[in-house]
């Protein structure tokens, strides 16, 4: 039989009242009486009501992290890094895998496992800021990633625009010139963002927008790296630089390169983004932009918390009430390694 709240009273000579303040975290319990209870719980391997608990306070300190899919690296270690944020302050993160499918994110703003958490940290890639900013949803929402709301929730992510002029201004750097782009065709916002900071640089140094050197399907997975970058050594003039959107489509593009029996950066450069580890490890080591996946979890979290708590937000240029949503910008770094010749 289970054990219950009054076994463990009567084990620690307490009554069932002072069990529950300990359980609770009430401040106001001697160290002595809270170090009996904890020892009877330990004892009696007593495991609290959870939705007992959320009735009484109001709360279950569970929160959402809903990605498009868990078997992409950067998603594994953003997963990680909001489940120790969030672990901090005594919160529990329970992951959803929405496939970036609209049925799955249309779950996520429909207010999923409404009765189980108090918030959602959302990257959607498919349903259209539209739809994201007319959601109605009844739990704190913050999004990650370029397909904000205009102003309806809290946002938080990189300037894609900024970090890929960077990325090709890099490859101009290191002079070349024929330089490619591949993923314009995937990740919804993030490719139509990203090629646009691409182009941005190219028209920066004087260099003209080929759209041949531009491919990419639907996936932005190591096989579609691969092809694409198939596709662009099959031109008449191959790139001899290329940008890709994100690290597994660059590591795919490598692996295409040495098919071929070309090498980066020998016969043609190439740099990711996201910076996952398994580009870190890869030979050549890829250079890459590297968003500071910490400091965005460590603030998504916080700012999820707050907003829950009824305290985020910010005021309007006048100062009068509170701006309709907190837009942060993750920091970034250029890390140039081998594959751009670091």
């Amino acid at each position: 039989m289970a054990t219950r709240l009054s076994d463990v009273a009567a084990r620690a000579g307490v009554s069932v009242k002072t069990v529950s303040n300990v359980i609770n975290d009430y401040p106001h319990i001697t160290a002595r009486t809270r170090a009996k209870v904890e020892a009877a719980i330990a004892e009696l391997e007593y495991t609290p009501n959870v939705s007992a608990r959320s009735l009484r306070k109001g709360r279950s300190d569970f929160i959402a992290l809903a990605v498009p899919e868990m078997a992409s690296p950067y998603f594994a270690e953003l997963g990680a890094a909001v489940s120790r944020a969030a672990k901090k302050r005594g919160i529990t993160v329970l992951i959803d895998q929405t496939e970036g499918e609209a049925a799955g994110e249309k779950l996520v703003l429909d207010g999923m496992r409404g009765q189980l958490i108090d918030g959602i940290i959302f990257s959607p890639i498919t349903t259209s800021p539209a739809k994201i900013g007319s959601a109605d949803t009844a739990k704190p929402l913050l999004l990650l990633g370029e397909r904000h709301a205009g102003g309806t929730f809290d946002h938080v992510a990189v300037d894609s625009v900024q970090a890929s002029f960077d990325a090709t201004t890099h490859l101009i750097s290191i002079g070349r010139r024929r330089i490619a782009a591949i993923g314009v065709g995937g990740g919804a916002g993030t490719g139509s963002v990203r090629r646009k900071g691409y182009r941005k640089a190219l028209k920066a140094a004087g260099l003209e927008v080929d759209p041949t050197l531009e491919v990419g399907g639907p996936g932005y997975h190591r096989e579609d790296g691969a092809a694409s970058m198939r596709e662009l050594l099959a031109l008449p003039e191959p790139p001899d630089a290329v940008f890709c959107f994100n690290d597994l489509l660059a590591i795919g593009a490598l692996r295409a390169l040495a098919d071929a029996g070309l090498s980066a950066p020998k016969d043609v450069a190439v740099i990711g983004f996201d910076d996952i580890e398994d580009g870190r490890f890869h030979s050549p080591s890829l250079s890459t932009i590297s968003p500071d996946k910490e400091w965005l979890a460590e603030n998504a979290v916080a700012l999820l918390l707050d907003r829950i708590a009824g305290s985020a937000g910010r005021r309007d240029s006048a100062g009068n009430g509170e701006a309709d949503r907190v837009d942060l910008t993750v920091p970034y770094t250029l890390q140039i390694r081998e594959s751009t010749g670091g």
